[in-house]
């Protein structure tokens, strides 16, 4: 082989050998100045809060869900046998979004555990056996329920449901004024 195809090749293959090189340089650089960037840990209060503030979410949805549930049961009541196939088939559908935000229910209970957040917990509880007690009393087909009985249980969930904001509200201001160590 002559000489110069030979350098030529060396050539190349330096300046290929030599891109490579500095490509994988600046890809550890850029790893690790991320992985760096993942390591630093928020403050434990800061990640406190971003617990509470999902817990707070879950509630919500769940709250907004069985309002929506408890609406279209209370009208199956209302309307008996002449209630419309459509809004059955919609009464199934929250039904099972109900279910699904009781899974979050019970994970926000979980966090709350975990966070030494007993009373939280409690009343959370108290919140979701509330609105279980209403599914198992009041449902499709029930024609021997008062509407005062309906109002009363849905008053109780209510209630449970602002105890259990008052509180949250309490520990998130202790948190974001910095006075946490005081549970």
């Amino acid at each position: 082989m002559d000489t110069q195809v030979l350098w030529q090749l060396f050539d190349t293959s330096a300046k290929v050998g030599i891109g490579a090189l500095i490509s994988a340089l600046f890809m550890m650089v850029i790893l690790s100045r991320r992985h760096s960037a993942s390591k630093i840990t928020q403050h434990p209060d800061q990640r406190r809060l971003m617990i509470l503030e999902g817990i707070s979410t879950d509630v919500g949805n769940l709250s907004h869900v069985f309002a929506k549930y408890s609406a279209l049961v209370i009208e199956s009541i209302h309307h008996g046998t002449h209630w419309p196939d459509a809004r059955k088939k919609e009464l199934e559908m929250v039904n099972h979004e109900l279910v699904r935000e009781f899974k979050k229910l019970s994970d926000a209970e979980s966090k709350l555990l975990m966070l030494g957040e007993k009373a939280l917990e409690k009343t959370l509880r108290l919140y979701a056996a509330k609105i279980a007690n209403f599914r198992r009393q009041v449902y499709v087909g029930r024609t021997d329920i008062k509407d005062e009985t309906i109002i009363a249980m849905k008053k109780d969930i209510n209630l449970l449901r602002e105890q259990f904001y008052e509180f949250l509200s309490k520990k998130y201001d202790r948190l974001l004024t910095g006075t946490a160590s005081a549970r």
